[in-house]
């Protein structure tokens, strides 16, 4: 199994938010910039087109040394031989942690989605790899945001990795890398730049100056 190593950064390509570039193209620029785990989310496509896309994704990341994640279905990421697979709150209702765990083996990566202490606090418990906490600011993906109010307390209590999303962009990151994260994740600030290699150095390097930060 790849380690998630702390000061991550983590891409969620989803075509519908784009501007018209495929995720291949996606992947082999944010690759080229840098990104530690690439998950695909495209709630769009048939079976069929997630298996190819899937696919070439997945070999894509194995030859650069990048974390595959494929999102909501385990049993499609075991298809695709994905790394891992990333999980939210209404996907356990579906398969929970033992199942995933049970169809892609203990060797794989789990993820899940976090909106509050309380859920931080269950996912804590679990047999997961990772846990995403957010959304942190205001995004288009959801209608609500959490703040940076409870990063503290989160990284005090977490047993996993921790990687925070939402809303995250050049402007507002290190707030809050303040609170003292280590990883995050991303989707717009990404996929709808007009230089995504270059957009993607410039948060790599927040993290390596995070990692090189006294104290931290």
């Amino acid at each position: 199994m790849l380690k998630i190593n702390d000061y991550s950064l983590y891409l969620v390509i989803t075509e519908g938010y784009a501007s018209g570039r495929s995720a291949l193209e996606i992947a082999h620029l944010a690759i080229s910039g840098g990104v530690d785990i690439l998950q695909m989310r495209e709630k769009k496509k048939t079976e069929e087109e997630l298996i190819k896309l899937g696919s070439e994704l997945s070999k894509l990341c194995m030859e650069n040394g990048v974390i595959f994640i494929v999102n909501d279905d385990p049993h499609l990421a075991q298809k695709v031989d994905a790394d891992g697979v990333h999980l939210g709150q209404e996907d356990v209702k579906r398969y929970s942690i033992d199942e995933a765990r049970n169809i892609l083996g203990k060797d794989k990566i789990i993820g899940l989605s976090t909106h509050s202490l309380e859920q931080f606090q269950e996912a804590n418990a679990k047999d997961v790899d990772y846990i995403a906490f957010g959304p942190i600011f205001p995004t288009k993906t959801k209608d609500y945001f959490i703040g940076t109010s409870d990063v503290k307390n989160v990284l005090k209590i977490a047993k996993r990795k921790v990687f925070f999303i939402g809303g995250i962009n050049l402007a507002n990151i290190d707030d809050l890398l303040k609170e003292g994260a280590k990883n995050i994740a991303l989707i717009r600030s990404i996929v709808q730049a007009e230089d995504i290699i270059s957009n993607t150095r410039s948060f790599k390097e927040k993290l390596k100056n995070q990692n090189h930060t006294p104290g931290v």
